[in-house]
């Protein structure tokens, strides 16, 4: 239930102009010849788009079922020919070899320890094909110990409230992200 509702708001509360950033940033950064990309943790289907119109080759991997409705539901609308897959980065074992693999939106911060990110590393080193690029972001230091400590936003409109509040975790480094959503059921709306 938590993954319906996230994707639900999930495209409402995300700052658009990431998307571009990130396909510029990896345009940058990818060999000319590059046209395979596999993207992690493909969300809502919103930079996979942006790929394949950019004339990439794209594959979507994603853990929620119902983010990749939406993304499915989008490139449909989109009219671009994008594959999605529902499985996680911690084995890629089952979904070929590219040229290139993403993973953007700090979805590398969500692994549940170093060993996790250990696996994922072995994993797209294995799902890449040779000279191959892997590109992601994370969190950084200065923004998890300063940035985050005490964040909060919140966000509205006619449909649902988000409530995204941040502590300090108890781990060095590390942070707790308390996310609340308050949907109108639709059932109730004319009540």
């Amino acid at each position: 239930m938590a993954y319906e509702t996230f994707a639900f708001v999930y495209d409402e509360v995300m700052d658009e102009t990431l998307y571009q950033q990130w396909l510029d940033f990896s345009k940058r950064h990818l060999p000319s010849e590059t046209c395979n990309i596999l993207e992690l943790a493909c969300g809502t289907g919103a930079l996979a788009v942006a790929f394949a119109k950019a004339g990439y080759h794209i594959t979507g991997l994603d853990l929620s079922e119902e983010m990749l409705m939406i993304a499915s539901q989008r490139a449909f609308e989109e009219e671009t020919p994008i594959q999605f897959v529902e499985g996680n980065m911690l084995d890629l074992s089952e979904i070929g070899q590219y040229q290139a693999i993403t993973c953007f939106s700090d979805s590398l911060c969500y692994m549940k320890n170093e060993q996790e990110v250990q696996q994922v590393f072995d994993e797209v080193y294995q799902a890449l094909e040779e000279n191959g690029r892997f590109i992601f972001d994370v969190h950084s230091i200065y923004q998890i110990d300063t940035v985050f400590p005490e964040y909060s936003y919140h966000y509205q409109n006619d449909q649902f409230a988000f409530l995204w509040d941040s502590y300090p975790g108890k781990e060095k480094h590390s942070i707790e992200h308390f996310l609340t959503f308050f949907v109108e059921d639709p059932e109730e709306a004319g009540k």
